[in-house]
């Protein structure tokens, strides 16, 4: 069983969304730049990355915990844990 798994948007209801969202925008070490940005727009800034697939909804199964990681890092921890659940020739 693979250690990640990508959430696809439209199965996370909007509510809960928006929450991880902001719990994510509000976490410490978080940085937006010199100016501080209001938390709905650092939301809104993480939702349309979401939505162009700049960023990724990842789950941690043995961690049972998510995150929010770049493209790259997605496809990443993906293709090593499909790579990891191919049987050995």
């Amino acid at each position: 069983m693979s250690d990640y798994v990508e959430v696809p948007l439209e199965r996370v209801p909007t509510e809960s969304l928006q929450a991880l969202l902001e719990e994510y925008a509000s976490r410490d070490g978080t940085d937006y730049g010199e100016r501080e940005t209001p938390l709905e727009i650092r939301v809104t800034q993480l939702l349309d990355q979401l939505r162009l697939r700049e960023l990724r909804l990842l789950y941690s199964v043995p961690e049972e915990s998510w995150d929010l990681v770049d493209r790259e890092t997605a496809q990443e921890l993906l293709s090593r844990e499909s790579a990891a659940d191919e049987p050995a020739d």
